[in-house]
């Protein structure tokens, strides 16, 4: 008897593996099928006849195995097999793969993804604007990465920081205590605060319920809000508090491929690209505005036809954009914007610092916490130990829709959180066994529904 190896999943002319392969066939998830092999596998389980195995071929042994071959997935933590050097198991990530060492993938390729640190360009120093009232703006929430940001560019690099919070309905205790607490502490950054009618929210949310089991649409909707913002400004930089864990994590959750993260340094390309800018009478971009437009564009617009065709796809950030485009008039300014900054070369530059470097060497979340705890004001949440999200009421919420969505193969997003506490952990920004307990009991990777999701749906059905 013959069965379909656990984890591959039969979509119409195709197989789809649901997990994180080894390094030797990472990212190779799908496999292209002839009529009859897709017809075969289709009535699988049954036994196979030797005419009907030479016609399923190098299937059998790696998709098409017997019963005692198959592979099992975990129904809880307790059962799962753990990487020996991180906390990656095959529990939060269902179908993640071993090496004969019992590494995971993402430590196979440690030495291969060293310099994947940023989508957006990175820069070191950031020059004082002649232009602007604000040397950089920042998308500031609250939580322990956007405040040690806040924290570095206003006191340690003397920057006019002007920080943007959208104001979610589920914002945690501590994030805006957190807040309330940055504005006595410093002194030349200036606060920006917008939220969304409970209205619109609501239609927003239901939508993206819809799509994705969940209602984070962060932080897509506050880039819409505030881009106008940053125009109208001249402020020349913008950034985000997204530490190495998170964008690395885009890599392997096959979002982003390695030549996103050279793209910047790429001198050709850039040249390649403001040819026809300047030959279609828009000035040339600087390093990091094409990033920014090319965000923009796809909140305003969606995906362009150069990213459908390139095969990758960021479900969260698709998902978010069709339930914002639910309220228009949302979109609206964002559209003039795009179209007045393009024509004047007025783009504020998309970039990055390098977390790790300006920390010391390693992002050590312990010692960052008690970095802004003292120079911030900042407020730990009720969860003290938690490290990895700390902004936000419905974070469990978000992991485990993902988790579950992933898990039943419902989606191939493999949850951020996992990606990113296995990386955490693998890259010394947390110790294995403080990671392990972050899982254990302070993440959303559960088959049984969370507690928390309760905050999720009330705001959902609370009637206006």
């Amino acid at each position: 008897m013959y069965y379909l190896q656990n984890r591959w999943k039969l979509s119409d002319n195709k197989l789809i593996y649901y997990g994180l392969r080894n390094k030797e066939n990472m990212f190779k998830n799908t496999v292209r099928l002839k009529t009859r092999q897709a017809e075969l596998i289709s009535l699988l389980p049954k036994a196979l006849s030797d005419r009907e195995i030479s016609v399923l071929g190098s299937l059998v042994g790696e998709q098409i195995v017997t019963k005692e071959n198959l592979n099992i997935t975990p129904k809880t933590i307790k059962e799962a097999r753990f990487c020996k050097k991180c906390s990656a198991n095959n529990f939060i990530i269902p179908g993640l793969e071993f090496d004969e060492n019992g590494i995971c993938p993402m430590c196979q390729t440690m030495v291969e993804t060293k310099n994947l640190r940023s989508i957006v360009p990175i820069i070191k120093e950031i020059s004082r604007s002649k232009k602007s009232r604000f040397d950089v703006a920042l998308f500031y929430t609250g939580g322990k990465d956007s405040t040690y940001l806040l924290y570095y560019l206003s006191k340690v690099k003397g920057l006019r920081v002007l920080a943007l919070t959208w104001e979610i309905p589920y914002m945690s205790d501590s994030a805006k205590q957190s807040i309330e607490n940055a504005k006595k502490h410093f002194s030349t950054v200036e606060f920006i605060t917008r939220t969304v009618s409970k209205t619109d929210m609501q239609k927003i949310y239901k939508k993206l319920y819809e799509l994705s089991e969940n209602t984070c649409a962060c932080p897509s909707l506050a880039y819409i809000l505030f881009y106008p913002e940053l125009v109208s400004n001249r402020v020349p930089y913008f950034m985000a508090g997204n530490e190495p864990a998170q964008m690395l994590g885009l890599y392997y959750n096959n979002m982003a491929p390695k030549i996103a993260y050279s793209f910047s340094d790429n001198k050709f390309l850039q040249i390649f690209f403001n040819v026809g800018r300047v030959l279609t009478l828009h000035p040339p971009l600087k390093r990091g505005q094409f990033h920014t437009l090319a965000t923009m564009k796809q909140l305003a617009f969606g995906d362009s036809i150069f990213k459908k065709i390139s095969g990758y796809k960021n479900e969260l950030v698709s998902n978010a954009v069709a339930a914002i485009h639910q309220i228009p008039q949302i979109v609206f300014p964002l559209r003039r914007s795009i179209r007045n900054s393009s024509w004047s070369g007025n783009i504020p530059a998309f970039v990055q610092v390098d977390f790790n470097e300006i920390s010391g060497g390693i992002y050590n979340w312990n010692n960052i916490k008690e970095t802004i705890v003292k120079e911030c004001g900042w407020v730990m949440p009720d969860d003290t130990a938690k490290g990895l999200h700390t902004s936000c009421k419905i974070e469990k919420c978000k992991e485990f829709s993902q988790f579950n969505r992933f898990y039943y193969c419902r989606s191939q997003m493999i949850p951020f959180s996992a990606i990113e506490i296995s990386l955490a952990s693998r890259d010394k920004n947390i110790t294995r066994d403080e990671a392990i307990e972050e899982i254990e009991n302070f993440l959303g990777f559960s088959l049984e529904k969370i507690p928390e999701c309760e905050v999720m749906c009330e705001f959902l059905k609370e009637k206006i």
